[in-house]
């Protein structure tokens, strides 16, 4: 059987047995599968692939595999040098990346249903976030690709959907580490606009004063007393305020952010956390 070699690079042996990271992997084949079947095969989903290196020129997912082909696959943190020991010299072409589309601008998610926390912390950051636990596979990939989201989710299977363009595997089992890391590798910083979104439902909230919410929280006069403005969401109605919960909120902001003071002093329904859960 005629057999390449395959390397990962970076961030991409996650998805490989610890005994075969780093390494050139054998891969034996019949006929000339594409590079994108044999890079899956091997455990890798091909939306974290962002540039491939095929006997020292850039390669796409389309190339035909050959006998001795020596190959290198490199995610969004590639390394400047092809690993040793895989390429017999320097590439005649450096491997373009691009693989991975670019994501909308601002992005927009969608989760799949281990990532509740994830998402409630995505739309507090003000981000356009699809997510339903009860959800099955086919709706997430298609809601991925026919609303161009980005689809975060903990099962690897569901990224080698050819459907699915834009996509990343969290790997962390914590929603803070979660959602540090999905905020550095979609820079989420310049275009978040910390709680301006409903956690519920993802709709947008709009400011509004305390008569207008005065009846829904009735049995709220301390809150009422203490608070002047308001916000609502304009799809299910739910009602926040900078309440008790907002302080943790707020560091929590700044932490995944950096500068999340400073964002959350200009953007809109800044003053609403705390929710009316009737």
């Amino acid at each position: 059987m005629p057999t390449a070699t395959v390397r990962f690079h970076g961030s991409l042996n996650d998805f490989l047995p610890a005994a075969r990271r780093d390494l050139a992997i054998p891969y034996g084949f019949e006929g000339g599968p594409a590079l994108k079947d044999a890079i899956e095969a091997l455990g890798v989903p091909h939306t974290e692939v962002d540039s491939i290196v095929a006997n020292g020129r850039s390669a796409g997912f389309g190339y035909r595999l050959a006998p001795d082909d020596r190959i290198e696959v490199f995610g969004l943190d590639r390394t400047a040098e092809p690993a040793d020991g895989l390429a017999a010299e320097p590439a005649a072409e450096p491997a373009a990346p691009g693989l991975i589309p670019a994501a909308p601008i601002p992005p927009r998610f969608v989760l799949d249903g281990h990532l509740g926390r994830l998402a409630r912390y995505l739309r507090m950051l003000g981000f356009d976030t699809r997510y339903d636990n009860r959800a099955a596979d086919d709706e997430l990939a298609r809601l991925s690709a026919d609303e161009n989201r980005i689809l975060l989710t903990r099962d690897r299977g569901l990224l080698k959907r050819s459907v699915v363009r834009l996509g990343y595997l969290i790997r962390d089992d914590d929603p803070r580490r979660q959602i540090g890391v999905v905020a550095e590798r979609y820079a989420l910083a310049p275009v978040a606009a910390p709680f301006s979104r409903c956690v519920r439902c993802n709709g947008l909230l709009e400011q509004v004063a305390r008569s207008a919410v005065a009846e829904r929280l009735a049995g709220e006069p301390r809150t009422l007393r203490y608070f002047d403005t308001f916000g609502r969401c304009v799809e299910c109605g739910a009602i926040y305020w900078q309440g008790s919960h907002f302080e943790r909120m707020s560091r929590l902001v700044r932490e995944v952010l950096h500068d999340g003071p400073a964002i959350v002093e200009n953007r809109p329904a800044r003053d609403a956390w705390t929710e009316d859960e009737r």
